[in-house]
């Protein structure tokens, strides 16, 4: 389950976007990350849209825009997780996978049912 990554635990990912107390276009959203289906350059460049020179992260940092970069690498944009992780008072390592980052965001300080359903909201809202 750890290493495949079709299992079980995606799917489990997939059902944990859909929280009761966000918006239905917030957990869409998150949908769409979880899948890489959002319009970021690397995307778009893989689909024609752009050309392949204007595929650079909108922060001007240098790097190609991808999922994975905007959220949890691009020093401009990322850096919001640890500032989250701050406000509710605990420290973590951040994954390089974003379901991973999610799944590990809501179980990092262990805690019930309402606990997890609490970062769970954060994390959906932060995205």
């Amino acid at each position: 389950m750890l290493t495949t990554k079709d299992g079980p635990l995606v799917a489990s990912v997939a059902d944990l976007v859909w929280h009761q107390q966000v918006p239905l276009k917030v957990s869409v959203f998150a949908w769409r990350l979880m899948r890489d289906r959002l319009p970021t350059k690397s995307n778009l460049v893989s689909k024609d849209v752009i050309s392949s020179e204007d595929c650079f992260c909108v922060s001007g940092c240098g790097s190609v825009e991808t999922t994975q970069h905007l959220f949890l690498w691009c020093t401009t944009f990322a850096s919001l997780w640890s500032l989250a992780r701050n406000w509710i008072g605990f420290s973590g390592m951040d994954s390089n996978i974003i379901s991973d980052h999610f799944i590990q965001f809501i179980h990092a300080t262990g805690g019930g049912k309402v606990r997890r359903s609490f970062l769970q909201l954060i994390w959906l809202l932060c995205a």
